[in-house]
């Protein structure tokens, strides 16, 4: 009995030292922990993959229907929505449907749907290059413009009816591009990669009106008879 009673106060006595020690805090704060009080490597891995909640705010976002990332990526590549080059407008010389045309960067500027898909091609490389957009003076003519400018610029615009302007497949740039020797320079090498080109009746010597500023759709003035 005298053993079995030792015993006991001293079972009694050792758990009642230590929890004397802790209120104590003799124990630093900056101590490594006795022992990993979390989850082991292997429960990490083992364990079943629980989705995060979202939250509120995420949740009560609005969406955008049908929107995708390969949706995204293909608006990022045509730059003019809704342009469907295989549209023939319908109608004579500077007597088309603007419905039917395609309006480029520079609002009020519009060309026949393949001819504009043709030049914004090329004014997206004009502006990977030197970082601005190509500068137009015009593009389509009405009839009225074309007898207009007849009038008051004589040998420099066309009989009116027979235009390119009319047929939506040409433009004229403005002096910014024709007075900068690299810009200028750039645009006849890449020009024709995108079917748009210089005529060869208005170049210096070329058989008409020297207009280095008038660059036609060849594809469509072939088309055309042209």
């Amino acid at each position: 009995m005298a053993v079995l009673s030792t015993l006991a106060v001293a079972t009694i006595a050792v758990p009642l030292s230590a929890g004397a020690q802790d209120g104590a805090g003799t124990q630093s704060p900056f101590d490594p922990s006795p022992g990993p009080s979390g989850p082991s490597a292997l429960d990490l891995v083992t364990a079943p993959p629980v989705a995060e909640a979202t939250s509120e705010h995420v949740a009560a976002a609005p969406r955008l229907a049908g929107r995708s990332a390969a949706a995204s990526r293909s608006f990022e590549r045509e730059p003019l929505p809704g342009c469907d080059p295989d549209v023939t407008p319908t109608g004579s010389n500077g007597q088309l449907s603007t419905h039917e045309l395609c309006e480029l960067w520079q609002p009020g500027d519009f060309l026949r749907p393949d001819a504009a898909v043709a030049l914004t091609a090329l004014n997206e490389a004009f502006r990977s290059t030197f970082g601005r957009d190509l500068c137009l003076v015009s593009s389509y003519r009405t009839l009225s413009t074309q007898v207009s400018l007849k009038s008051t610029r004589g040998g420099f615009a066309a009989a009116p009816g027979t235009s390119m302007h009319g047929w939506g497949l040409a433009i004229d740039l403005c002096s910014i591009e024709t007075g900068s020797r690299e810009v200028y320079a750039w645009l006849n090498e890449n020009g024709g990669t995108y079917g748009w080109n210089n005529p060869p009746w208005a170049k210096r010597g070329g058989g008409g009106a020297y207009e280095p500023w008038h660059f036609e759709y060849t594809q469509g003035v072939a088309e055309m008879g042209g």
